[in-house]
């Protein structure tokens, strides 16, 4: 395993509660997790599994859609009952997009389709540790941008804009963040999940094409270049 492999600070000791019956597939997440610095608790079923939730030792959890006993949208639904708030990703081979808007409904906050790679659902366990603690709302409302984290759409002022999966991942990380300073680097570590800052202009591409969408002719330009340093959603009070 290489430096890049390794986890932020911050993130090192985080513990993972796994819920998977599928052994092969929890032997690997297991391996590929522990060796990256997280601490790694594993149940088969989902009865055990909401048992060890209910404990609340879990930064995050990793839950299989269909488990023996209580399926794994079950357990989720119990645990937020109970006011477990911890996040949730979602394993499943059901991909339709009915499918994730129901895991999502049931008290998930991410939904990954199997087969998977490895490097993706560390990025994205990694994305749900980053989140601000108000994530459960399934709606945000920055200025006169608001967006439906489950149906994924955006309206400016009820005008809909169309986004693409990555352009969607960066107006919701400039909304959480409303008259930030947002750097580059911050940009391609925390939507790219970048560990290291490579030389391109990706995130200027991507600014560019997202503003050209959210700013249409007209209106108050919202997104914001920051000379020197990034970029900001400035939004009036």
């Amino acid at each position: 395993m290489s430096e890049d492999d390794t986890l932020p600070p911050f993130l090192e000791g985080r513990t993972v509660l796994l819920i998977e019956d599928d052994g092969r597939i929890a032997e690997e997440i297991v391996g590929e997790l522990t060796g990256r610095g997280f601490n790694v608790h594993h149940e088969e079923t989902g009865n055990a599994g909401l048992d060890a939730a209910v404990k609340g030792e879990a930064d995050v959890m990793v839950v299989d859609r269909l488990l023996p006993g209580c399926d794994g949208l079950s357990v989720i639904e119990a645990m937020r009952q109970q006011g477990i708030r911890a996040p949730v990703l979602v394993l499943s081979a059901l991909s339709a997009v009915d499918d994730r808007v129901t895991g999502l409904k049931a008290g998930g906050d991410d939904y990954l389709t199997k087969p998977f790679a490895m490097e993706e659902l560390v990025a994205r366990i990694e994305a749900l540790l980053r989140r601000p603690d108000d994530t459960r709302n399934t709606k945000l409302r920055t200025g006169p941008l608001e967006m439906d984290l489950i149906e994924r759409r955006v309206w400016r002022d009820g005008r809909e804009i169309d986004l693409l999966p990555r352009e969607f991942r960066l107006l919701e990380y400039l909304m959480r963040r409303p008259g930030q300073v947002l750097t580059r680097s911050m940009l391609l570590e925390d939507v790219w999940q970048y560990r290291f800052i490579p030389r391109t202009n990706l995130v200027d591409v991507h600014i560019g094409k997202l503003r050209r969408k959210v700013d249409a002719p007209g209106e108050e330009p919202l997104i914001q270049s920051i000379r020197g340093t990034g970029f900001q959603l400035r939004v009036s009070d």
